[in-house]
């Protein structure tokens, strides 16, 4: 097979918009009134879910960015694996996904060959029917997908419904975006990236299957607003969290990397949203930006009663999921999130 051009490095869930300004941006929209509505925009969660009947509900989701890789056919897994993490997030099976594709008119088009390629084979994997999509030219590489899947209505998983007590698990390391960022500058080794993009590549689907078994209060995938901005929602204005950092799970060389000032926009703009929100009783740049840095691909934040935590993290790790239990929901305090 001819060797497939590289694509330019540019994006993942680290090209998102910040927490902030989406938010503002969706305050003032129309919101939707229908009794079948049961998850939309409103609550900032995951997708949203629109019931059909009592014991059936349908979950709609998209997602697409540019590259953060240049190896078309790795893209093309990650950003499908990112697409469908957030059906899993809500607790459902998938059912079908449509490509989304923005592709400059002048590129080979082998490359977006090997860009759907990688996609289709994870839709595959999750057992899941890839029914066509659509495509634009445009001056940069952007894919992604469009996915509906299934959930029975009385079993959704939302973002913003933990309880106090709960304990927090994250089911992938931290620190994807350092690393990406970093090996394209010749920072981190490739050794690293291939961690992080095997992490990024790996579909939620496995977490969950296991998660389902355990009595959630709370769950969500964690992706451009970094750690700390996605357990800010699910915090939701109630609770605080107290986060233990020696046991959260993260690259070993994003640590490193970002202690040596390998940053990333998106990580900065999280820290300016939720910097003010979080007590650092530790003096640790390094677990400051892994808290911050946006996740492409991440894994699943889950909210558990505190007598399951250690039962659901054993089983995780069993089956290779690299899960740790690594904070615990508090009584509302004056800073929403306690770092020790």
């Amino acid at each position: 097979m001819e060797t497939v051009q590289q694509l330019i490095v540019c994006g993942g869930c680290n090209a998102k918009i910040g927490p902030g300004n989406l938010g503002d941006l969706l305050a003032d929209l129309p919101k939707a009134t229908n009794e079948n509505l049961l998850v939309g925009f409103d609550s900032t969660d995951d997708a949203a879910v629109i019931k059909l009947r009592d014991d059936l509900a349908i979950i709609q989701t998209l997602d697409f960015f540019p590259t953060m890789v240049t190896d078309p056919y790795l893209f093309g897994k990650i950003a499908a694996a990112n697409a469908l993490s957030d059906v899993y997030a809500m607790g459902g099976e998938v059912l079908s996904a449509l490509n989304i594709v923005a592709f400059p008119e002048e590129k080979d088009l082998n490359i977006l060959k090997e860009i759907l390629r990688g996609g289709a084979e994870k839709v595959q994997e999750a057992g899941a029917i890839l029914a066509g999509g659509h495509s634009i030219h445009d001056q940069s590489v952007k894919y992604g997908l469009s996915v509906t899947g299934t959930i029975d209505p009385t079993k959704i998983y939302q973002n913003n419904t933990c309880q106090q007590g709960d304990h927090l698990i994250l089911t992938k390391p931290l620190g994807v975006s350092i690393i990406t960022v970093g090996y394209s500058a010749e920072e981190i080794s490739e050794e690293a990236f291939v961690k992080a993009t095997t992490s990024m590549e790996t579909l939620n689907k496995y977490a969950m299957d296991i998660i389902r078994k355990y009595s959630i209060n709370s769950c969500t995938d964690v992706t451009g607003f970094g750690l700390a901005g996605h357990l800010h929602e699910m915090l939701n204005e109630r609770f605080s969290a107290e986060i233990q950092s020696k046991n959260l799970p993260y690259f070993e060389e994003a640590y490193q990397g970002a202690k040596e000032f390998i940053l990333t926009a998106g990580g900065q703009r999280n820290r300016n949203y939720m910097e003010a929100k979080i007590d650092f009783q530790i003096d640790d740049f390094g677990i400051e930006e892994l808290l911050f840095d946006p996740q492409t691909s991440g894994g699943l934040l889950v909210s558990v009663p505190a007598e399951e935590a250690a039962a659901l993290v054993q089983e995780l790790q069993a089956a290779d999921i690299p899960a740790q239990d690594f904070g615990v929901v508090i009584e509302k305090q004056k800073t929403e999130l306690i770092v020790y």
